[in-house]
């Protein structure tokens, strides 16, 4: 019976089961993390044999020639951003490889729009209140980017077709709006992949500020999780039909490839943009790790490589997210309490109260020795105003620590709707 249902009096003969099998877990001391969207050992373990590229004495001089070991080559070697090129489907001159981190790379972006401007316009710090679009839920590090620098966020909400075009479109005839968050494909945390319609939309887009930006985070471009992947379209081919190429700055990396601490990453732009941030660069670094580009492309060697990796993470996770979703399916679904979005890749599950009691939940988790992400993360500012979402990361707890921490979050989920109700 769903909860909302049921009497009074069997609510509070339900509120004490659950109370009583509530305190058995908290007796029992447990140390659980679903906090973020990190890859598990096993995972890891997949790409060890990037680090072992030069034991066997493989010459550091890559095939264009360039000594890896040494200083130069600003923007990455050739055929690592070949390998970019073939990943994001945009010619290699239009690609700058990075360090380990892609959200570096958003920071150092947004800082230079700051600091020093970008496509000719003055620095955004000279031009009075700038402020963002953020699409929520969303992803906790962007909004930390836009708070870093004073940057006013604006939100706007998730559809399953990716955010609110209409509602966005009114905001872009505000000059003080520079840019908008998009994490396009498998969203975070939603999963939500962009359709045709919403990016050649955003594609169309005539903000009122000529130095707009969006921050395209591709993260998880090539993280499927099934044999019917979702398919993003090509913002930079949606672009030329409107000549809006420089409105779009793309960001990805190889973090939940590779290693999320020792990967690369990379920038995809239009002309302007790469000319105008190598040019950042060039007073910033001598360039990037060459020898981790270098192990990189010859482990994987090409897109395909990438892929066939993919498939393999696959099959560790996959089974992760069913664990979940096979739990909410069965506990929670039947009783009216919450809902949420079967992702089709990505790193995370959605999951909306529908009682406004989301940091209840985390409260009763994270007492019961299991951590959520911060409740409210998922809204800038760490404010959600309707307390619903909360951000389920499978990938990192072993299955057996999975399923215990799942059981945990249906029971503190039951307990919260039921003292809402109550």
């Amino acid at each position: 019976m769903k909860y909302t249902e049921m009497k009074k009096e069997d609510l509070l003969s339900l509120k004490n089961s659950l109370q009583n099998e509530y305190e058995k877990i908290k007796n029992l001391k447990l140390s659980l993390d679903m906090s973020r969207g990190k890859p598990g050992r096993e995972q890891l373990d997949l790409s060890y044999d990037v680090l072992k590229v030069f034991n066997g004495g493989e010459t550091c001089i890559s095939d264009s020639g360039i000594d890896c070991r040494n200083y130069g080559v600003l923007d990455g070697i050739p055929e690592c951003k070949q390998l970019f090129s073939e990943i994001l489907e945009v010619p290699p001159e239009n690609i700058i490889i990075g360090g380990s981190s892609s959200l570096n790379l958003m920071f150092d972006f947004i800082c230079q729009c700051m600091v020093s401007g970008i496509g000719g316009c003055a620095p955004w710090k000279d031009q009075g209140n700038v402020k963002f679009i953020c699409n929520v839920p969303g992803y906790d590090r962007h909004f930390g980017i836009a708070e870093y620098f004073g940057i006013e966020m604006i939100s706007v909400p998730m559809t399953p077709n990716g955010p609110d075009v209409e509602k966005i479109k009114e905001l872009v005839k505000d000059s003080s709006v520079k840019g908008i968050f998009c994490v396009p494909k498998y969203s975070n945390p939603d999963g939500v992949t962009y359709s045709d319609d919403t990016v050649e939309s955003l594609a169309a887009l005539k903000p009122a500020a000529k130095d707009f930006r969006v921050i395209w985070d591709n993260a998880y471009c090539v993280h499927d999780l099934t044999d019917t992947p979702d398919r993003l379209m090509n913002i930079f081919e949606a672009c030329k039909k409107y000549g809006s190429e420089d409105y779009f700055v793309e960001f990805t990396s190889t973090s939940k490839i590779s290693f999320p601490g020792a990967g690369i990453s990379a920038i995809a732009a239009s002309n302007n943009n790469i000319a105008d941030i190598k040019k950042r660069m060039s007073s910033q670094t001598i360039g990037f790790d060459k020898l981790n580009q270098l192990r990189h492309v010859r482990y994987y060697k090409n897109a395909d490589g990438i892929r066939a990796h993919m498939k393999k993470h696959a099959a560790i996770i996959a089974p992760k997210f069913r664990i979940v979703l096979d739990a909410l399916e069965s506990e929670i679904a039947p009783l009216g309490i919450g809902e949420w979005i079967k992702p089709n890749g990505g790193y995370f599950i959605s999951y909306n109260t529908a009682v406004g009691s989301a940091k209840r939940i985390g409260e009763l988790c994270k007492d019961a020795g299991l951590v959520l992400t911060t409740v409210g993360a998922t809204y800038p500012y760490g404010i959600d105003p309707q307390d619903r979402n909360i951000r389920i990361a499978p990938t990192f707890p072993s299955d057996d620590d999975l399923k215990k921490a799942v059981e945990i979050f249906c029971l503190c989920a039951k307990i919260s709707a039921v003292e809402s109700l109550l």
